[in-house]
């Protein structure tokens, strides 16, 4: 258990640095005040008799008689009480002082775990996200480090606790070393006695971490799905599993509370226990002094307390420390599946993009494109057609490299995609795809993506509206009660697919994308939004590369070529009329939409 301690420190030390270490010094510095005040507890108690005078036998006496005269003080009773209030206004001080700096260091570690954790989520890589599902990615961030920081909290007043333990022993050792021996021995059973307790509050710790994703996870995909669900009535089959998890999720925290009850309930009985067996030891067998005694007694059961402290905040690092790992290895795994990043910058995209025998594969049996060569020239429009699960929207992910090759090579403007610096890459691309993309936000800002006011900043305002009108979708707002400043509601709500799509265009328009990634953005829609949709593409031909994946055919007659994919290979390229009268495949999927 003290070994897992030291562990954890080393973990919040990667997040916080050494810093962490002045709190145990300001608690060493408190803790001998603290001492010191108790430990003058003995020559008054030896001076009742006589106020005016102080004792100068033995040696923790002789000492505070020369700390007085240091002084220039007078050695007597109101001397003692003096410095008695002063050590403790001191003790206080420096608990103030270490307290704050706790709270300090809290609200660093919250803020560097969950910037890190964002941060990290930005550079990860695409198949890794893929496997995972957003309870677990909204759980690590959102919730565990809250925990964590408890965790961090009972650790640093365990150090406390710890330390002041040690100060007191020795003073109580000085005052009788038998008494102290006595003492020492005593806060170690109890500890001993404690560790089975703790390793079980730290097996709930982690049960308890790793439930709470399951949860987040139904908790999200039953608000996704909202609308499905309650028009169904099937509510009742995510309810199962949420139940579930909430009844993990009380069974852990009435076992941990039952726990800490235990440990709060026994500490005071305990403490009187060993007392009232060393004071026997001390005055019938040893017929030792009663002042001394008394004076270790109060400097003991300051000691044990703190003895039995430390066992509580051990059992609370224990209970909470689940969460600080699970956000731990979250970061180790963040560090092996952090995306690779070349060095090149591509400044404008200006020439082509070029498919050199590329193959992907997610596993090894499974090849989903198979030595594929295209070239996607500059202010062309591309068309790719294809089953369901032929490659599209793998070659879309390639483009955009957050996929890798398995084989073969990516140019871009004749540079090798290995070594491109990706982001300089993708802000020159804009992406649609069916599902769109809204925020719970004003129509400008789902446009500008808060690139700036609508409403006070003209240049934006400008650029926002042209995007608007491009995307066909200028006049909807104009009839909007409140305009381009309405409010579209959790992922576009608010508004009809069609709408939804054309919002999201316009968004892409407005960054004037050198590349427009179009991916099934019209399957989804009715003939009529379709339409207008298409409308926006169009017009969009010869001004932007356009890539449009699409199972609609009548999407793609006005493209400058085509490409036909099955199983990851492509059959057939031509433009649209082209195909419709000399290919197979595509002049079948034509005449299957009536084309």
């Amino acid at each position: 258990m003290i070994k897992d301690i030291f562990k954890y420190l080393k973990m919040y030390q990667l997040y916080l640095g050494y810093r962490i270490y002045i709190i145990y010094f300001l608690g060493l510095i408190a803790a001998f005040f603290e001492g010191l005040g108790i430990l003058m507890l003995l020559p008054l108690l030896e001076s009742l008799d006589n106020i005016n005078s102080l004792s100068n036998e033995g040696y923790i006496n002789k000492s505070i008689n020369f700390f007085i005269d240091f002084f220039g003080m007078e050695p007597n009773v109101l001397s003692i009480l003096m410095f008695i209030t002063v050590a403790f206004i001191i003790k206080g001080f420096i608990t103030f002082l270490s307290l704050g700096f706790n709270a300090y260091l809290k609200g660093i570690l919250l803020f560097n775990l969950k910037e890190n954790l964002f941060n990290a989520y930005n550079n990860m890589k695409y198949s890794y996200y893929s496997k995972r599902d957003t309870g677990y990615f909204s759980n690590i961030i959102n919730e565990q480090p809250i925990k964590g920081l408890e965790a961090f909290n009972q650790i640093i007043i365990l150090g406390g606790h710890f330390v002041n333990s040690i100060v007191l022993l020795s003073l109580a050792f000085i005052m009788t070393w038998l008494f102290g021996i006595m003492a020492i021995v005593s806060g170690i059973i109890m500890l001993i006695l404690f560790l089975r307790l703790n390793s079980f509050v730290r097996h709930l710790s982690r049960i308890t971490a790793h439930e709470n994703g399951i949860l987040t996870k139904w908790l999200i995909q039953s608000l996704h799905g909202f609308k499905y669900l309650i028009s169904t009535s099937q509510f009742n089959k995510i309810r199962t599993s949420v139940l579930k998890s909430i009844k993990i999720l009380t069974n852990n925290q009435i076992k941990t509370g039952y726990a800490a009850a235990f440990t709060q309930s026994v500490r005071e009985p305990i403490a009187v226990l060993f007392i009232m067996g060393i004071i026997y030891v001390q005055i019938f067998i040893l017929n030792q002094k009663l002042e001394p005694i008394l004076v270790s007694v109060v400097l003991f059961y300051r000691a044990l307390n703190s003895v039995l402290a430390v066992q509580s905040s051990f059992q609370g690092t224990f209970q909470h420390i689940g969460s600080m790992e699970l956000v731990d290895n979250e970061f180790k795994n963040q560090i092996n599946n952090k995306e690779k990043n070349g060095e090149e910058k591509i400044k404008s995209f200006s020439k082509s993009i070029v498919f050199k025998d590329i193959s992907f594969n997610y596993i090894e049996d499974k090849i989903i494109i198979d030595k594929i060569s295209i070239d996607f020239p500059y202010l062309k429009s591309i068309g790719l057609v294809g089953a369901s699960g032929s490659g599209k929207s793998t070659i879309l992910d390639l483009i955009t490299l957050i996929n890798k090759p398995s084989a073969g090579k990516i140019f871009i403007d004749n540079v090798d995609s290995s070594i491109i610096e990706k982001n300089s890459w993708r802000r020159q691309i804009g992406y649609v795809s069916q599902d769109t993309v809204i925020f719970d936000d004003t129509i400008a800002n789902n446009i500008s993506m808060w690139a700036g006011d609508y409403n006070n900043d003209d240049d934006i305002k400008k650029r926002i509206i042209n995007a608007a009108k491009e995307a066909n979708i200028f006049d909807f707002i104009q009839n909007q009660e409140l305009g381009f400043n309405s409010v579209v509601g959790d992922r576009g709500v608010l508004l009809s697919g069609g709408q939804k799509q054309r919002l999201f265009i316009a968004r892409e328009l407005f960054r004037k994308p050198k590349l427009l990634l179009l991916d099934e953005a019209t399957s989804a829609l009715d003939s009529e939004s379709e339409k207008i949709v298409q409308e926006s593409i169009d017009n969009l031909k010869g001004k932007i590369t356009t890539i449009i994946v699409a199972h609609r055919l009548s999407t793609l007659k006005n493209v400058d070529e085509i490409y036909v994919v099955d199983n990851g290979k492509i059959i057939e390229k031509g433009n649209f009329n082209k195909l419709i009268s000399d290919s197979f495949h595509f002049k079948k999927l034509a005449k299957l939409q009536q084309l």
